[in-house]
């Protein structure tokens, strides 16, 4: 099947370009001791787990049915983390997850009960460092509900624990910064790092980035794990995924009201919300920076301010034409919606032999389904 006789819009994730950045997945492990676990909450595309999982150590999960998915499709070490569990959804993982980790003291108090003698137990800690770009997606922004402050700690529940969690990066594409972030959790929390068993040290941290300083990222982790005797974790999402996926739209219409917009056969709000909510433009395969021919790329969504991008052709762009929004795997395929009826992408998976699988597609039945079931 050529790419051509596809229907767009569609998700094409290229196994070479993933087991690219697996491939340097596997270098940081070795050289560090570090053990890794795919978060579900960037990437949680099924189909292509069996390609992932000969390189990564389990996943890890931000709610219940991820953790089912992580267990059920991906196997491995299976890591259960909630903001806010309900006790229902601590009876639902407890026997299926292999670390449980609270994000407060009191969600501890109320349920570790359902968990001892199942998983092992962890809590979220805060360390009041991070390095993200936007404060929309900084763990420890101010009045942060995500984990548990230094100054807040009673030390008591570390006697029953076997392991903590931070999360304090966001696309943090500089070894340097990370190196000075485990300082800080070091001094911070040192006396309870030495009587855990293992700690993760979450995700956001760009290893696969162009120019990324692995082998210093590896002795940092080494030694870290060394110092505290614990079994170190990293929870990598974009870092495995990016620069594997394009969507691929098709323009549809070409206005004009002092600029030209060509319209595509997608939205950002309903295919890559990501591009609407950090107001990061996309980037078009076809475009040529400082080129003569200026378009915005816009939604076909009736969200006036839907758009991906405003960039330059060579040549002018035409209705029927094809167009590949790149880097469009992480918290896209998860984020899917039904907003205004558009149809979504299909998922298609492009092998290293150049055959071309299907993972999923939709239809007007799965639009309804959503919505409702039955009748009153």
């Amino acid at each position: 099947m050529s790419h051509s006789q596809l229907q767009t819009p569609y998700f094409m994730i290229d196994e070479a370009k993933l087991i690219q950045n697996l491939e340097t997945a596997k270098k940081l492990k070795e050289l560090s001791g570090v053990k890794l676990v795919l978060a579900l909450k960037c990437f949680s595309t099924w189909g292509v787990f069996d390609i992932i999982k000969p390189y990564l150590d389990g996943t890890t999960s931000s709610g219940p049915y991820e953790v089912k998915l992580g267990h059920e499709t991906f196997g491995g070490e299976t890591h259960a983390y909630s903001v806010g569990y309900t006790a229902q959804d601590v009876l639902e993982v407890a026997d299926i997850a292999d670390k449980l980790i609270f994000n407060s003291q009191s969600q501890l108090a109320h349920y570790r009960h359902l968990v001892e003698g199942k998983a092992s137990l962890g809590l979220r800690l805060n360390p009041g460092v991070s390095v993200a770009g936007q404060d929309l997606a900084n763990p420890a922004r101010k009045y942060s509900r995500l984990g548990v402050q230094a100054a807040h700690i009673d030390a008591q529940v570390f006697d029953a624990l076997d392991g903590v969690m931070f999360h304090m990066n966001c696309e943090n594409k500089s070894a340097d910064s990370f190196v000075a972030l485990l300082d800080s959790i070091s001094e911070q929390f040192g006396q309870y790092l030495d009587k855990m068993q293992w700690v993760s040290l979450g995700g956001g941290v760009f290893f696969t980035w162009p120019g990324y300083e692995l082998e210093k990222l590896a002795a940092a982790l080494k030694a870290f794990a060394e110092k505290h005797g614990v079994q170190l974790y990293l929870e990598p999402g974009e870092a495995i995924i990016t620069k594997t996926t394009d969507l691929v739209v098709t323009v549809v219409d070409i206005v004009e009201n002092e600029k030209k917009t060509a319209i595509v056969d997608s939205a950002t709000e309903a295919h890559r919300l990501d591009t609407l909510i950090y107001d990061e433009p996309a980037s078009i395969l076809e475009a040529t920076d400082g080129a003569p021919h200026h378009y915005v790329i816009g939604s076909c969504s009736c969200l006036a301010g839907d758009q991906f991008c405003e960039t330059q052709f060579a040549e002018p762009l035409q209705i029927g034409q094809r167009l590949h929004i790149l880097d469009s795997a992480g918290y896209t395929m998860v984020k899917l919606n039904w907003f205004n009826g558009i149809k979504m992408p299909s998922i298609y998976c492009q092998r290293s032999s150049g055959e071309v699988v299907k993972l999923n597609e939709f239809g007007y039945a799965d639009f309804k389904r959503s919505l409702s079931q039955w009748s009153v």
